[in-house]
C-alpha cells in the first residue's frame, strides 16, 4: 500500500435538480480521477439543496433506499474511475425511519461501508431532527482498499469524543462531509468567529489524535423556502489539516472548487511517535465522560 494518498475535494453549490447535481458530481469525480485522485470526498447531502431549512413532509421525497438508484450511480462512478468515494445521502431505512448517511464506495464500486450521522442538530435553519433519526452504527471506521477511513458528518465535527473513538478503532484519516454556513443577517465579526471556531475544533481533532482531517463543505447561498429566515450562505472553506493541525489546503469561502491534496501517511505515523497521546491517556479516570453532566 502506498504511504501517500491523493485526496480529491469537491466543494460545490447545489440546486433543486437532483439529476443535474449528480451529473456535475460525476464530472468532478472523473476530472479528479484523471488528475490522479485516489479518494474523492463529496459534501453533505450533495444530491439536492439543503432541505432542512424547513420542516416539510414533501422533503422526504429526497430520501433514498440503500441499495438503490443512489448506490448504483455512485458505485458506478467509483468503479469506472477506479477511486474510493465518500458520499452523503438522506437514507430511507423504513417508513417513518430515516437517517443522514454517509456511504463509502470502494474502487470496484462495492459499498465498503456506511456511517449514520450520530449527532443531529435542531437550530433555526437546521431542522435536522425533523428528518433524521440518530445513527446506530457507532463510530466505526470504514475499511477500504486505501485503508481505514473514519467518516463522520457535519455536526459530529464539534464532538471530540466522536473523533477519538474513530481514532481508537484504527481510523487512518478523519473525513467530514459538511453543510454549514452563515446567517446572512450576522455581522462580519460574528461570521469570522463562527468559521474560525469550525476550523479550530477540527484542527484540534487532528492534533489530539495525530490524524489528518479532511472537511468538505458545500458553498453558495440557499434561500429559505418558507421565507421565515434570511436563508443560509454556506461558507465553503473546505480544508485538509495534517496530524499536527497544520493546514495543507484551504478552499475559498464562496466559490466552487475541486482540488487534490496529497497526504503523507508516514508523517502521520511519525507524529504519533513524537507525540504519544494515546500512550499517556489516563483511561482509569475517564469514566465520568459517559455521564451527561456532573452536578
Amino acid at each position: 500500500m502506498s504511504r501517500n494518498i491523493k485526496v480529491g475535494i469537491v466543494q460545490h453549490s447545489f440546486n433543486e435538480d437532483v439529476d443535474f447535481n449528480r451529473a456535475r458530481n460525476l464530472t468532478a469525480i472523473e476530472n479528479l480521477a484523471a488528475e490522479g485522485a485516489e479518494l474523492i470526498i463529496l459534501s453533505e447531502l450533495h444530491d439536492s439543496l439543503y432541505f432542512c431549512q424547513t420542516e416539510d413532509v414533501e422533503n422526504f421525497n429526497y430520501a433514498q433506499e440503500l441499495p438503490g438508484d443512489y448506490t448504483e450511480f455512485y458505485g458506478g462512478a467509483a468503479s469506472s474511475n477506479n477511486v474510493v468515494i465518500v458520499t452523503s445521502t438522506f437514507e430511507r431505512r423504513a417508513p417513518g425511519l430515516y437517517h443522514n448517511t454517509a456511504v463509502v464506495f470502494d474502487k470496484d464500486g462495492s459499498i465498503a461501508g456506511k456511517y449514520r450521522k450520530m449527532h443531529i442538530p435542531d437550530d433555526p435553519g437546521f431542522y435536522e431532527k425533523f428528518y433524521f433519526t440518530p445513527g446506530d452504527l457507532g463510530f466505526e471506521p470504514v475499511e477500504t482498499s486505501l485503508g481505514k477511513i473514519g467518516v463522520l458528518v457535519c455536526w459530529d465535527q464539534w464532538y471530540p469524543e466522536a473523533a477519538r473513538l474513530m481514532a481508537m478503532r484504527g481510523a487512518e484519516l478523519l473525513v467530514y462531509p459538511t453543510a454549514i454556513g452563515w446567517n446572512p443577517d450576522d455581522d462580519d465579526d460574528e461570521k469570522a468567529r463562527q468559521r474560525e471556531a469550525w476550523i479550530t475544533i477540527q484542527r484540534g481533532h487532528a492534533v489530539a489524535n495525530g490524524l489528518p482531517v479532511v472537511s468538505v463543505n458545500r458553498c453558495g447561498f440557499e434561500e429559505d423556502p418558507s421565507g421565515q429566515t434570511s436563508g443560509i450562505d454556506f461558507w465553503g472553506s473546505s480544508f485538509v489539516a495534517g496530524p499536527q493541525g497544520e493546514i495543507l489546503f484551504m478552499a475559498p469561502e464562496n466559490v466552487p472548487q475541486e482540488a487534490i491534496v496529497e497526504i503523507d501517511r508516514t508523517r502521520t505515523e511519525n507524529v504519533r511517535q513524537w507525540w504519544p497521546f494515546f500512550r499517556d491517556r489516563r483511561i482509569d479516570f475517564y469514566g465520568d465522560l459517559t455521564k451527561r453532566f456532573l452536578d
